[in-house]
This record gives C-alpha cells, structure tokens and sequence, in this order.
C-alpha cells in the first residue's frame, strides 16, 4: 500500500483523513508543526515526503485576516509543490471549497482560489475537492454574525456536510488510482444559511434569534442565492443536518 502524507492531519478533517487512510492498509503519516513538518517555514517537509506517492493538504490557516491568509495559503502550497516536485510525488490531494469557481469576494475563498491556481499550473497531478460549509460551522457561522443576542444571516443557499464525510471524500481521492481533477461534495439538504444556523441553535438551546437578512455579510461579503450550492454531478453524502446534530453537541 502507499505512504501519504496528510498536511494539517492532526485537525479536524486530517485526523479522520489519517484513520481511514489507515484502516485501509495505507501508511499514512499525520504531518503538522504539532509533528515537526510546518508548511509554511518549509521545516520537515522533504523527511516528511521521503517514499511517499501522495500528499493530502487539509491544512487551514491560524487567522483568517484577509491578508493572512493569503500569505498562508499560496506560502505553504508553494512550498509543499516544491518539496513534492524534489521527492518525485505524483499526486496531490486539496481540500477546497464550493464556490471558488463563482463570483464572490470572500476573501477566504480569494485565498483558496489562488491555492487552487498554484496547483493546477505546478504540473503534479492533482485532486481538489470542493466540500459546502460543514455541519461543525454552525457555532462559528453564529457568532461570527451575532450583534447582541441576534444572529443576522442571508437567506443564500447552503447544502452543508459532515466534517466525516468531507474526510471520506478526500481519502477516496487520495487512495484512487489516478488523480480526480476538480470535484465537488455536498450533504443532502439545501436550506438558506438563516435557516442552518436556525435550526442548529435551537437544536441546541441557544437562545439567539436568527434574522434573516439578506443585505447582511458572510464572512465579511455578500453572497448571491446560489454561490455556496453545488453544481450538477457533485457527489452527495447522506448524513442529514438531522441525524448530525443529537451526535454533535456544542464544545463546552
């Protein structure tokens, strides 16, 4: 079976990423600065890639100021295709996101965008795969737009998945026979993002009103009805908001 590095796979997707990896009979090697191979400074990454065919990058950046990550992403993507390149890889697997490919100024997905340039153009065979926002968001999707006790959201599309299945997702690519190209993963319902957060914290006994309000930003940017949703041919996972949220209580 083959060695695959997984970069940031001590975090929530690479952590899952390494186990099924794992179960499959895989060498999979979890890779962060918690396991001494940093990305972004370059440190461990040739050791880290020695005898390996693939490398999975779920790594995500520590601040998500505009400025920082950008500098994160195309910093450590270029040094990881550099580092790829010397060790004779012939696969590289990202995790991205749905949405990059559409009109928006997200400046995470500007970010992601031009990770996604860098790995197209590097001449490594590649897999980028496109999840919708995850289920695990929702805390983080509210309070980012709380003021007061109101959470003010937009009523755009969202299909949002399981981080487990995002994790399924990319140890398929990884572990596949030739590399994906770009594809897209998705849950099974659609819901407008006030509607998510919604239900999410009333499942949960938050007692925040969530307004919608379409003039009001994600993540620092308006966003049009569909930006967020996939496009036809995307791969649907089954784990509904529904059966996720009895299994996922809020971290204290």
């Amino acid at each position: 079976m083959a060695k695959i590095v997984v970069i940031g796979g001590t975090g929530l997707i690479g952590s899952k990423v390494v186990a099924k990896l794992t179960a499959h009979g895989h060498e999979a090697v979890a890779a962060s600065p918690n396991t001494g191979v940093d990305s972004v400074t370059g440190e461990g990454l040739a050791e880290a890639l020695e005898g390996a065919s693939t490398v999975v990058d779920v790594s995500n950046s520590p601040s998500f100021a505009p400025a920082d990550v950008l500098e994160f992403f195309t910093t450590s993507t270029r040094n990881l295709l550099e580092a790829e390149s010397a060790a004779g890889i012939d696969h590289h697997v990202a995790l991205t996101i749905v949405g990059t490919n559409r009109p928006q100024s997200i400046p995470y997905f500007v970010a992601k965008v031009a990770q996604e340039k860098l790995i197209r153009e590097s001449g490594i065979g590649y897999s980028l795969v496109h999840a919708t926002q995850f289920f695990e968001f929702i805390g983080s999707i509210a309070d980012v737009s709380t003021d007061g006790d109101t959470v003010r959201l937009p009523g755009a599309l969202i299909q949002p998945i399981a981080a487990e299945d995002v994790a399924t997702a990319v140890a398929r690519a990884a572990s596949g026979d030739a590399p994906l190209g770009d594809v897209e993963i998705a849950g099974p319902e659609a819901f407008g993002m006030d509607e998510f957060i919604r239900r999410g914290l009333t499942f949960r006994g938050d007692p925040r009103t969530v307004v919608r309000d379409d003039d009001a930003p994600y993540y620092g940017a308006k966003i049009e009805e569909r930006t967020l949703i996939p496009i036809e041919g995307a791969q649907i996972f089954t784990t509904s908001l529904e059966e996720w949220l009895p299994l996922n209580p809020p971290r204290k």
